[in-house]
C-alpha cells in the first residue's frame, strides 16, 4: 500500500457579512483539512465582488505551494451570489461531476432544496478549484462525502491526487 501524501489547501470563504469570529463553515473546513493531514497553506474571507475573489483565486493558482483552494459561500442564485461565476472563468477544464455528485448527496438531507446550490469544480494551473454552498452542512456534506476520498491519494480505484503531476501536461 502507498503511503499518503498530505496535498496543500488554501479555504476561502465567500460572504459579505462573515468575520474569522463566526465563520464556521470555513472553520468546519480547516478542521476537516488538517483532521485528514493535510497542510492548510493560507485561509481567506473575501466579500462577494468578482474582481476581489477572482484576485485572489489567481495568486493561489500562482502558486507552487497550493494544489488545491476550497471556497466556501456565494453558490446561490441571489444577485450577490457570484462564486461560480469567478470560478467558472478561470478554469482551464471543469469538472461538472461534482456539482452533480454534491446536489445527488445533497438531495438525500434536503430533498429539492438542493437545486439552489451552483457548487462548481474545475482545475487552473495544475491547481484544484471546488466552490462548495455557505452552509455548516454543506461543507461537511462536501468534504465528508466527497473530497476526503478524493484528496486521499491511497483511494481507491482512483482519486485526483494521483492526477495532479499530470494536469499541466499538453
Amino acid at each position: 500500500m502507498s503511503e499518503k501524501k498530505c496535498v496543500n489547501i488554501a479555504v476561502l470563504t465567500v460572504s459579505d457579512t462573515r468575520t474569522e469570529a463566526d465563520d464556521k463553515s470555513g472553520q468546519t473546513l480547516v478542521d476537516r483539512i488538517k483532521g485528514a493531514g493535510h497542510h492548510l497553506v493560507e485561509k481567506k474571507i473575501i466579500k462577494d465582488e468578482i474582481d476581489l475573489l477572482q484576485e485572489q483565486l489567481k495568486k493561489w493558482i500562482a502558486s507552487p505551494d497550493v494544489d488545491a483552494v476550497i471556497a466556501t459561500g456565494g453558490t446561490g442564485v441571489t444577485g450577490r451570489d457570484i462564486t461560480p461565476e469567478a470560478f467558472e472563468e478561470l478554469y482551464e477544464k471543469s469538472i461538472p461531476g461534482f456539482g452533480e455528485l454534491f446536489r445527488m448527496l445533497s438531495y438525500e438531507s434536503i430533498k429539492t432544496s438542493s437545486l439552489q446550490s451552483r457548487c462548481t469544480a474545475g482545475v487552473a494551473n495544475g491547481t484544484f478549484l471546488f466552490a462548495l454552498p455557505g452552509s455548516t452542512g454543506a461543507c461537511k456534506d462536501g468534504w465528508d462525502q466527497i473530497l476526503v476520498h478524493q484528496l486521499d491519494s491511497t483511494h481507491k480505484p482512483c482519486n485526483l491526487v494521483e492526477l495532479m503531476p499530470r494536469l499541466l501536461e499538453r
